[in-house]
């Protein structure tokens, strides 16, 4: 017994595993990484393990999309196996006296990438029969496609080095006057000399190992081959795989060029097994290079492509389409926002946006049936992805169906971040649309469907197979060439998605929202140099860059908001594609690229959400601003406002905390920033009722909550299953929204 368990724990699968436990904690992470990822361990609330357990490919979720990420895990299994062999096999040089040594090799390093699929397999089934409700031989035919996937990619890996790698016996060795001068390098390895670990006294101790039958075999000694023969066996394994991994790259650098076919937007697991699989092979050839030196270098290489990448030729920073960067720049400054206060701007943008509330309320009083003022509505809609697009759309085509159409036109203005602002764009397009004379039904569930459609699989491809190397295709826009990037893809999903409606420049929407045919948007993307809001209309907001006292107390009150149009006119400002306006808006960190405008100095703006979540602020100073206005032609302000979450949240406690806990909780603090706004939401609310009395304020709530705590939530993600999505949908219909419903009903219509 106790020899067995010699020979088991001396197995080469074993003491490979301890081996990279030891030597390579950075690629043994890389299976842990993925590990956590799809348990949810880690970006659970982005909905990553969706994007593993439920890869959509298409827009469909089959077979074949199984296959695609099976494809790319057998890829990231081969370049582990690939990898750690230039690493490790020179620990190992019985290897090289057996026949198809790296064959054998991966067989017996196929320990933890057999675990890992294992668990893989199980989170897939378990998933796709609870949570998605497949059939049993739906689940297993999705389960087969990811089976065939990694059989099909290792099958290829095995052929070729059926063909390429040759046995020791292929080789002869002449003689030479005095061998045992010389010292023989593990090629690649100046430190590592294989006639001393040739010997087994020196070598790292296996006992027995894996053949292809997967039998267990005893490890002969190789003390007595010439260390020659060795050399050649482990030179051309090593050959094969950098050439390997250089080809993998390549075809990646190819596929960039192809972002633009939809056939080649692979799932968003697939394009992370790939991104693994690049790290993998990078870490592990500066390991292989500069052995000891590996971290020096490593962070090194870092800090020389961070200097590299400041400069233009060398960092293609994401542009705002449609906006001329060739002429001067936009002067940012504190200065020329402080003086837009005596330029007689605002009182300008204040009558222009005073013309288009005359508009609305002669068109609003001559719709509705009673002679009574109207109520003005405002939206106020939350970020979070397509949850937040979803239930966007489906809390505004209810309400204004059960209103009689009455909704639509008693609202002036839609304010929000991310997803939600998404959503309420594209239903404010179909609405035009239809006043436009066009024959659609906005009520139609399969506008619904359209915004519900995948996103994030053509980010994450362009991420891979692009980004990481630098964007270098190119497109024009407006007379303007542009780099295509993670930013370009996603974009143009969504202009699929949505049929093209949305793809306008921001000017087109100047004339219907003058006339008040449709209701005014504010996007609200945050300025990431200084910490302002960035106000994209197109019309002139210079009156929301100030509380409406600033322009008499400057010294007082500073400036927390720019007009988009008014620092950028010279810049083709009215030519900003209405996409990227709605992408900045909704640009959440390292998702999307932060998008650099043509200013002096440079700026970059990222998600509304960062500062304003829900659009509270721009719909209180928006209000703030008319207020004299609103109280003589109107009976009131309907806040109408559509959450994503819940507005309560568990109390974390702090007690039995440890030493390092206790000192990072300070910092956690900054992941409430959205109870935070909360806090500062309901104070600003709490002061418009004291201007406006409890009887012309009212604010209406639609909260998207699951029906069943113990689902999973609809994820904050540009990618939602249908589980999610029947979930969000389902909500409409939750005792607190319908109260909500009713009490829009009896506002609006009595």
């Amino acid at each position: 017994m106790k020899r067995y368990l010699e020979q088991l724990f001396f197995s080469f699968p074993l003491q490979l595993l301890l081996s990279h436990i030891r030597s390579n904690v950075l690629l043994f992470g890389m299976w842990l990484l993925a590990g956590l990822l799809i348990a949810g361990k880690i970006g659970n609330k982005l909905g990553i393990p969706y994007l593993f357990l439920d890869p959509e490919y298409q827009g469909t979720i089959d077979f074949w999309s199984f296959f695609l990420v099976g494809l790319t895990y057998g890829g990231f299994v081969m370049s582990w196996n690939l990898t750690t062999y230039l690493l490790n096999a020179h620990h190992f040089p019985f290897l090289a006296s057996l026949s198809r040594p790296f064959t054998k090799f991966c067989i017996n390093n196929s320990l933890l990438p057999l675990v890992f699929f294992i668990l893989y397999s199980i989170y897939i089934l378990q998933f796709q029969l609870i949570y998605e409700s497949v059939l049993v031989w739906d689940a297993i035919l999705r389960w087969s496609g990811l089976c065939a996937g990694i059989l099909a990619i290792i099958s290829f890996y095995g052929a070729y080095f059926h063909l390429t790698n040759k046995d020791i016996s292929h080789y002869e060795i002449a003689p030479t006057s005095a061998p045992e001068q010389e010292r023989m390098f593990v090629p690649g390895r100046r430190d590592v000399d294989m006639d001393y670990i040739k010997q087994d006294a020196n070598r790292w101790k296996v006992m027995t190992y894996l053949n292809e039958s997967f039998r267990p075999k005893l490890v002969r000694s190789v003390a007595h081959y010439d260390v020659r023969l060795l050399l050649n066996i482990f030179r051309q394994n090593h050959l094969n795989v950098l050439l390997l991994q250089l080809l993998t790259m390549g075809l990646l650098l190819a596929l960039g060029y192809l972002i633009d076919a939809s056939a080649f937007r692979i799932p968003a697991a697939a394009s992370i097994f790939i991104l693994l699989s690049i790290f993998t092979a990078v870490i592990g050839a500066i390991i292989y290079w500069f052995s000891n030196w590996w971290f020096t270098v490593f962070v090194g290489l870092l800090f020389v492509a961070n200097y590299a990448t400041s400069f233009d030729e060398l960092h293609q920073r994401n542009k705002a389409y449609g906006m001329d960067y060739t002429c001067k720049p936009a002067e940012y400054s504190l200065a020329r926002m402080q003086a837009v206060c005596e330029s007689g701007q605002i009182e300008r943008d204040k009558k222009n946006t005073t013309d288009i509330l005359n508009a609305w309320l002669s068109k609003v009083n001559a719709q509705q049936k009673s002679k009574r003022k109207p109520k003005m509505v405002l939206f106020c809609v939350s970020g979070g992805g397509l949850r937040s697009a979803i239930w966007t759309m489906k809390v505004i085509q209810t309400a204004d169906s059960l209103l009689e159409g009455q909704l639509m036109p008693h609202t002036v203005l839609f304010t929000g971040a991310s997803g939600g602002m998404i959503g309420a764009s594209y239903l404010r397009e179909l609405y035009l649309q239809k006043q436009s004379g066009k024959a659609l039904n906005v009520y139609d569930q399969a506008y619904i469907d359209k915004i519900s459609k995948d996103l994030l699989n053509s980010i994450a491809f362009t991420i891979v197979t692009n980004d990481i190397f630098l964007p270098w295709a190119t497109f024009e826009q407006s007379g303007h060439t542009y780099n295509k990037d993670r930013g370009y893809i996603f974009e143009r999903q969504l202009n699929e998605n949505t049929h093209g409606l949305l793809d306008k420049s921001l000017s087109d929407y100047r004339e219907p929202e003058r006339r008040a045919i449709i209701p005014m948007i504010y996007l609200t993307p945050t300025i990431v140099n200084d910490g302002r809001r960035l106000l994209v209309s197109p019309h002139g907001t210079s009156f929301m860059m100030v509380p409406p006292v600033g322009a008499a107390f400057r010294q007082t009150l500073e400036i927390d908001a720019v007009d988009f149009r008014w620092m950028f006119g010279p810049q083709s400002a009215d030519n900003l594609r209405f996409l990227t306006a709605l992408r900045m808006n909704a640009t959440y960190p390292y998702v999307l690229p932060n998008v650099h405008l043509p200013s002096n100095p440079g700026i970059e703006v990222m998600d509304a959400g960062a500062l304003d979540n829900y659009g509270f602020f721009s719909a209180i100073r928006f209000i703030q601003v008319f207020r004299d206005w609103i109280e003589q032609h109107t009976s009131g302000v309907v806040l109408v406002q559509i959450n994503t979450s819940e507005r309560t949240e568990a109390i974390s406690p702090s007690n039995n905390m440890g030493v390092i806990e206790s000192l990072i909780n300070p910092v956690g603090i900054a992941g409430k920033v959205f109870t935070l706004q909360e806090f500062q939401h309901d104070n600003s609310l709490g002061l418009m009722y004291n201007l406006f009395g409890e009887d012309r304020m009212e604010v209406i709530r639609f909260i998207y909550r699951p029906r069943d705590r113990k689902k999973l939530k609809a994820a904050i993600s540009f990618h939602i299953t249908q589980l999610e999505k029947n979930d969000v949908l389902n909500a409409m219909w939750l005792p607190e929204n319908r109260k909500s419903l009713e009490a829009l009903q009896r506002v609006i219509l009595q």
